[in-house]
């Protein structure tokens, strides 16, 4: 089930960071997987203005979770994570599908997201699911922002991408 983040999966959401982290140590991202996950403060923060939402197991307990900002008119994927033994059940694309409801409820015009461009659950995924590149020369001021938070964060030293989808009665645009 996709539901609103609740004060209780806060701790819950910092375990499905761990875990899913592991996936990029076989890739020789070590410092991804060794990257501490968000702080129950800034998880707190997301939880309380309704910009996180988790996906649940059949017990209601977190196992995937979506955290969005508003950057410019657009909803900002900041992390969409799966917890590994829950992976490739649609749930990230489930809590994708969540926010650009969301986002569409507040009359936004699409959906952004950064991301590492040659991780097949990364970029090439979030394009099978409608994300389209956006070149250097068209970032707004706030995602250029966001990527020098995530150059001075040392996430440069893979290839990113910035990427984008429209939204359009409601619903993401494929």
């Amino acid at each position: 089930m996709i539901r609103e983040a609740r004060a209780e999966d806060l701790p819950a959401m910092r375990g499905i960071e761990v875990a899913a982290g592991e996936a990029f140590r076989n890739l020789g991202m070590g410092a991804v997987a060794d990257d501490p996950p968000p702080s129950l403060e800034t998880l707190a923060n997301y939880q309380q203005d309704g910009r996180a939402w988790v996906a649940t197991d059949s017990g209601d307990v977190a196992v995937a979770y979506l955290l969005v900002d508003v950057v410019e008119r657009f909803a900002h994927i900041e992390q969409v994570t799966v917890h590994p033994l829950y992976a490739r059940q649609g749930l990230g694309r489930k809590l994708i599908e969540e926010a650009a409801l969301w986002a569409a409820t507040l009359g936004l015009k699409g959906m952004t997201l950064t991301t590492f461009a040659d991780v097949p659950w990364n970029a090439p995924y979030y394009a099978r699911l409608g994300f389209q590149p956006v070149p250097e020369d068209e970032w707004s001021a706030g995602l250029r922002r966001i990527v020098q938070s995530e150059r001075d964060h040392g996430l440069d030293a893979w290839p990113r991408i910035v990427m984008k989808r429209r939204l359009a009665g409601g619903r993401a645009v494929y």
